[in-house]
């Protein structure tokens, strides 16, 4: 197997892409986190101290992704054309699940960044609600679809 990660002197190195082609590519990530029911419903009803969690955390989200390449250190700095990042309400599991997708037209993917994207977020509505909640739980941080570059469309199967 070839560690395109390191150099011939086997240290580290960031992968040289500047013979690929720009195409376009979007990567979709999902994190959730899950909650006393006391503590979504503070959530949802703008009960949080600190402020509107959610429209926080989107923000949040927007920012961790286009920060990847100072937080990861052999992601490339990517110019972002797009960052979403979106809340699905899980009421009866008492969990939000977060959604990030983030597209660019470039030399290499935004897997990483959507990632991030999901992390921060999560992390922000933790830090938001940790005064009335300190047991959530952050989980299934994951690629869910990618599309561009060499390996094309490649979509997570349901579990």
């Amino acid at each position: 197997m070839d560690f395109t990660h390191f150099n011939n002197a086997g240290y580290a190195r960031m992968v040289d892409v500047s013979e690929k082609n720009d195409t376009v590519r979007t990567a979709t990530a999902q994190a959730v986190v899950h909650m006393q029911p006391a503590t979504l419903q503070a959530i949802q009803s703008g009960g949080i101290k600190k402020g509107d969690v959610l429209g926080v955390a989107q923000v949040a989200g927007i920012m961790g992704a286009k920060q990847t390449a100072a937080l990861i250190p052999m992601c490339h700095p990517l110019m972002l054309t797009s960052v979403d990042i979106e809340f699905e309400i899980d009421e009866i599991n008492s969990k939000i699940i977060i959604c990030c997708q983030v597209k660019t037209t470039g030399k290499t993917g935004v897997e990483m960044e959507a990632i991030s994207g999901v992390s921060v977020a999560a992390m922000t509505i933790y830090d938001m609600s940790k005064a009335i909640d300190r047991w959530m739980k952050i989980t299934d941080i994951q690629l869910m679809e990618k599309m561009g570059g060499k390996s094309g469309h490649v979509k997570r199967a349901v579990e």
